[in-house]
């Protein structure tokens, strides 16, 4: 007897199957969610490289880029949860086999997940917090996708997640990249390489008008053709500003008034004509001639400011130091005693406290020796002199009688050859 050929969908065991087990309907295919305060959203809304991908012109040195087309996701949101469902046909993204009945399943993006196959594809971890980056198919945690695809700042070397600003040979948070002189953010205003810095409009057209002799205003950002007005620290226009105190229209001779006793702070730091300036009081510095509105040196009958006393051979400031004066000029003591004081005969040096003079040269106590035997001479001690060195006693009287006879005969006019010396105190 033949067997009829029944198709699947006739069969007794089908029918029953749909009838305990009906099919199940396909999981829902979620959205992609971004959260705009997120502050790795910045990821989420950066547009594949293969699709068109907006650039911002800075200038022909610099460009903004995006990252490589990472979306951070979360599975414990809408888009990648943890459900569990009735076995179908469905299959593990990862490892391609079914699902056990009461196995959990993960649904991230329409794909279902046996959850330890739901992990980084780098160090095969479980996603902290459910969060994930996904690039070129295939998911990875936070760490691993900034060692992997972000790149890192020239400044703060720090990972950068979001915009991206590609300037100067690097890669740049936007805070980061700012102008070399005046610290300015340049990511949307643009800037100019000047050797190997990044300086803003300003700086860069300031910095080519020195070159010319000239320099820009501070304020209306004009050149200067004259001579500049330098206040706080910039230069600027002199008709920009007025006198303080009588209004008129100021030159470049105006002075700034920084500080002064008798003066309150809100008058400090203000313009004044020459003639108001000098109705002040105001002592003048007899170095650079301008007036003095800080801490006052007052030494050669004259008035200085700290930095502008120096020493007259070295030129070093003396800051509050002991100077020593001479002939109208002040001297450090080293170059004081250089110049007019006494250098010891046998170390060249400077002898700065007791001095011993003899022979018409000078020695340190401890340098006054015998010249043939270096025993020390005090100032008891009687030498006698020898090619203008002194010669103890013993050493004198070991000398050969011919030569002591010569010796003699060139001290006749004088005692017998003995000499002392003198111990003084030096200045």
């Amino acid at each position: 007897m033949a067997v009829p050929r029944l198709s699947m969908n006739d069969s007794d065991l089908y029918q029953r199957r749909q009838h305990h087990h009906p099919q199940p309907p396909l999981p829902p295919v979620p959205t992609k969610i971004t959260d705009p305060d997120d502050e790795i959203g910045d990821y989420a809304h950066v547009e594949p490289p293969q699709h068109t991908v907006t650039t911002t012109r800075f200038s022909d040195y610099s460009r903004t880029a995006a990252l490589p087309p990472a979306r951070p996701r979360s599975s414990a949101s809408a888009a990648a949860r943890k459900k569990t469902m009735p076995l179908g046909e469905a299959v593990c993204k990862r490892c391609e086999l079914g699902f056990e009945p009461t196995e959990q399943i993960v649904n991230s993006a329409g794909e279902l997940w046996h959850p330890d196959c739901f992990v980084c594809a780098q160090c095969f971890q479980p996603f902290p917090e459910g969060i994930f980056y996904e690039f070129e198919g295939r998911k990875y945690c936070e760490h691993d996708f900034q060692v992997l695809f972000a790149p890192c700042c020239q400044q703060c070397n720090e990972f950068i997640i979001g915009r991206v600003i590609k300037a100067m040979n690097g890669s740049w948070h936007p805070a980061c990249f700012r102008c070399n002189m005046c610290g300015k953010e340049l990511a949307d205003l643009g800037f100019i390489k000047h050797g190997n810095q990044a300086l803003c409009h300003d700086c860069n057209a300031r910095i080519r008008l020195q070159g010319t002799g000239r320099y820009m205003c501070h304020k209306c950002h004009g050149v200067i053709d004259g001579e500049p007005l330098r206040f706080r620290g910039e230069l600027y226009h002199p008709y920009h500003f007025n006198c303080k105190a009588c209004g008129i229209e100021l030159d470049s001779r105006a002075r700034e008034v920084k500080s002064r006793a008798g003066y309150t702070s809100v008058e400090l730091n203000e313009l004044y004509c020459l003639r108001c300036h000098d109705k002040m009081g105001i002592p003048i510095c007899g170095a650079c001639h301008r007036p003095i509105e800080e801490r006052v040196v007052t030494a050669l009958g004259k008035n200085w400011h700290v930095e502008h006393f120096v020493c007259a051979k070295c030129e070093k400031p003396f800051l509050g130091h002991r100077h020593y004066e001479k002939k109208g000029q002040a001297y450090c003591r080293t170059d004081y005693h250089m110049l007019f004081g006494n250098i010891c005969f046998v170390c060249n040096y400077v002898v700065e406290d007791e001095v011993v003079r003899s022979l018409n040269k000078a020695w340190c106590p401890h340098h006054f020796a015998c010249s043939l035997c270096d025993q020390p001479l005090t100032r008891k001690s009687k030498f006698f002199e020898m090619d203008m060195k002194p010669v103890c006693k013993k050493c004198y009287e070991k000398l050969p009688h011919e030569l002591r006879r010569r010796l003699k005969r060139l001290h006749e006019n004088e005692a017998p050859g003995m000499v002392t010396a003198e111990f003084t105190e030096n200045e």
